[in-house]
């Protein structure tokens, strides 16, 4: 990789190829998971802040994909405690919109060129103790520490909560601008313990049986001096939460969602990304690693 010049996409898969095992048809990151089509019932409060289809008054519908981190077509799941939960918003105009969230608040690095280097010092030749000193002393990586506190023990997909990591804008009628960030809130009724012999069997499972699994959109505002380009840092925990709406899993998806590109940059008209690199990086990331499986990223 150049370190003269921004990092690429291309470097940037060809770096997670070379360092760990990938399968050429799956996506090089959450590789495995579970897709459901639902329905979004957006509560009308984020109104004051955003023109947003989805985030009006009329329930629309969406496809969740359930992951785990690993790359691997077999990951153990209790050995990757990060999990992912990816929405498509499908609005009556044709359009969509995604929120692509995992298990913890915050991101590891603050650039993708950073989070490139972790990936190489974690390639499967390199021993613990490297690991360990790259996660030391490289100082873009001085998320980790809070990283491990936020990871909570699981059970399942539908009890964790899952956040957006990077800043957006909404814009109102006013053309105002809030910056949020996203969580997905499992609601009690998901904390409902059932036997089986894995995490995609249990959700599936208790949706076919008609057991309600369902999560509340929150958006958190940002106040002055919150920072919206730098995803290791969290905002403070006494910001302003708004229920933007309730997201139902009504049957399982037969296609598993595999042509879908959960692209966290597709927005529509009330919200815009934020300044951050990350966020910004990763529309070409996925473009490229959709590329390499035999996907349209824009299907």
């Amino acid at each position: 990789m150049n370190n003269q010049n921004p990092l690429t996409a291309k470097e940037a898969i060809d770096s997670i190829e070379s360092a760990v095992h990938t399968e050429s048809t799956l996506r090089r990151a959450h590789a495995t998971g579970v897709a459901f089509d639902a329905t979004f019932q957006p509560t009308g409060a984020a109104i004051p802040w955003s023109t947003a289809a989805h985030l009006q008054q009329t329930e629309v519908s969406a496809v969740v994909r359930f992951s785990h981190s690993s790359t691997s077509s077999k990951p153990n799941e209790r050995l990757n405690p990060v999990k992912g939960m990816a929405v498509r918003f499908q609005l009556a105009d044709g359009t969509f919109t995604n929120l692509t969230m995992v298990n913890v608040p915050i991101f590891i690095s603050k650039t993708p060129e950073a989070f490139i280097r972790l990936i190489q010092a974690f390639d499967s030749s390199s021993t613990w103790s490297q690991r360990i000193d790259a996660l030391i002393h490289d100082t873009e990586h001085k998320a980790f520490a809070s990283i491990l506190k936020e990871l909570k023990p699981f059970r399942n997909f539908e009890s964790l909560h899952y956040y957006s990591i990077h800043a957006y804008f909404l814009k109102n009628d006013d053309l105002e601008r809030q910056a949020v960030r996203f969580e997905w809130q499992p609601l009690p009724q998901n904390d409902l313990d059932t036997a089986s012999n894995s995490m995609e069997n249990e959700l599936i499972q208790r949706v076919q049986q008609g057991h309600p699994v369902r999560f509340r959109l929150l958006m958190q505002l940002a106040e002055q001096g919150d920072v919206t380009s730098d995803p290791t840092i969290a905002w403070p925990n006494d910001r302003k939460k708004i229920k933007a709406g309730i997201l139902t899993l009504n049957s399982l998806r037969s296609d598993n969602a595999e042509s879908l590109v959960f692209d966290p940059t597709v927005t529509i008209e009330g919200i815009e990304c934020s300044d951050d690199p990350v966020l910004l990086f990763r529309s070409a990331a996925y473009e490229e690693s959709a590329k390499r499986r035999g996907v349209n990223k824009d299907d």
